[in-house]
């Protein structure tokens, strides 16, 4: 078959989908929804990982997390023998920064929910604070930045100073009118303290606002005095540039001496870091895609029986021709191939919806939550174009084979 009778056929095609629009539409619909699903969730997944590395990077890449809890998604309630565990230390802090040379630096905050951090100033009351008793250098540990004043020194931490900084949320929360913030005096949880510093606002996340932008942290000291039973400890290890593996092993190591675990122990805290979240992510998505793959299968599976069954009645519709062609030379071959180039058309017609339907969604999903990123990608919008194809190649293949197998004498018959 030559390039004219390939334009040939792929014109017929067109000529059918013309002809009879909504009938081909409805036929390809099924191959609409396939096609649109796959690239719709492919785009917003992709753009939520975009997020994530995003944010790995503003925080840092070298950091590790160090808590005596798991961390990361939990499936079902947590195990009971966890909760039984001891929280990590200050100790635990100061151990894992003089004992290895390929950590940088240690920081760690407390946090906990017995203790009121209701935040009040001259009647206005801010309910949704998310109170921290911080190190002196978390501030550079996870590269915050300050927008006024300063953040929490050694010496607030060592005399258990009631000074605090606020983040955004908290600020026009309280100050709506003011101009100047830092030096005013506030209540957090009916305690009088002094705030010295303002947080700037954090990147959005693809779940709405950055929760550190709640956050109103004091000097932890002062915290556990407040608040003696939130025991709970997080702390952050900062790896040195190009130690990130030597200083996950070393932390393990000094952790497990630290709270005297045998060689036939198991640890009985966690550590992360932000490749293992990402790769806990990418486990997710992999779920997910699973998901969509089900349901685009199942639609392009209609779609498919849908363009069978017209090209069926397509060829019986149109015996007369077929007996007409064959009988001033058309080979089999050549009848097969104008079906068949039939059904490719119009399942590749209702690809090319599916994708234009998919960025339209895409950008819908963009204008209304913006918070919630989208990317199309390339490979998506490739790999459902050629689906189509296929779709229409795999069950166009019967109907074709059908059409070029007629007796040409039964066909000019055909009433």
């Amino acid at each position: 078959m030559n390039k004219t009778q390939y334009l040939e056929n792929i014109r017929m095609g067109l000529n059918t989908l013309r002809s009879h629009p909504l009938r081909s539409f409805l036929t390809v619909l099924g191959v609409i929804i396939g096609v649109m699903t796959v690239i719709v969730i492919s785009s917003i997944l992709t753009g939520m990982r975009s997020n994530i590395l995003s944010l790995v990077e503003e925080y840092g890449t070298d950091n590790i997390y160090a808590f005596h809890l798991s961390t990361g998604p939990q499936i079902g309630p947590r195990d009971r023998k966890e909760w039984m565990r001891d929280p990590l230390t200050v100790e635990d802090a100061e151990a894992l920064k003089t004992q290895s040379d390929s950590i940088k630096d240690v920081a760690y905050w407390g946090f906990g929910w017995r203790f009121n951090s209701t935040i009040q100033y001259r009647g206005q009351t801010y309910r949704r604070a998310d109170l921290q008793g911080a190190s002196p250098n978390l501030i550079h540990a996870y590269n915050a930045a300050l927008s006024e004043g300063r953040f929490i020194t050694k010496a607030d931490n060592l005399h258990h100073k009631a000074v605090c900084v606020l983040g955004v949320n908290v600020v026009e929360a309280l100050f709506p009118h003011h101009q100047r913030v830092v030096g005013r005096a506030i209540t957090i949880g009916g305690h009088n303290f002094t705030v010295v510093g303002l947080l700037e606002k954090r990147k959005a996340t693809f779940f709405g606002e950055n929760d550190e932008d709640n956050l109103v942290q004091i000097p932890y000291r002062t915290f556990r005095k407040l608040s003696p039973r939130d025991d709970f400890l997080l702390i952050m290890i900062l790896a040195r540039s190009g130690q990130l593996q030597t200083a996950l092993d070393h932390t393990e190591m000094i952790l497990r001496r630290q709270r005297g675990l045998r060689s036939d122990q198991a640890n009985d805290f966690d550590i992360t870091t932000f490749d293992k979240l990402v790769d806990q992510f990418d486990a997710i998505v992999g779920g997910i895609g699973l998901v969509a793959i089900a349901i685009s299968a199942v639609g392009l599976m209609v779609g498919g029986i849908g363009v069978m069954n017209i090209m069926l009645v397509s060829v019986t519709e149109r015996t007369r021709e077929i007996g007409v062609r064959k009988a001033i030379g058309a080979k089999r071959q050549d009848i097969a191939s104008q079906f068949l180039f039939e059904a490719i058309t119009l399942t590749t017609v209702g690809g090319v919806l599916g994708i234009l339907v998919a960025i339209l969604v895409s950008y819908v999903v963009i204008w209304f939550l913006p918070e919630l990123p989208a990317s199309i990608p390339i490979w998506a919008v490739i790999t459902g174009f050629m689906v189509a194809v296929c779709v229409g190649l795999i069950f166009g293949v019967w109907p074709a084979v059908k059409a070029s197998r007629l007796d040409p004498i039964e066909c000019l018959r055909y009433e």
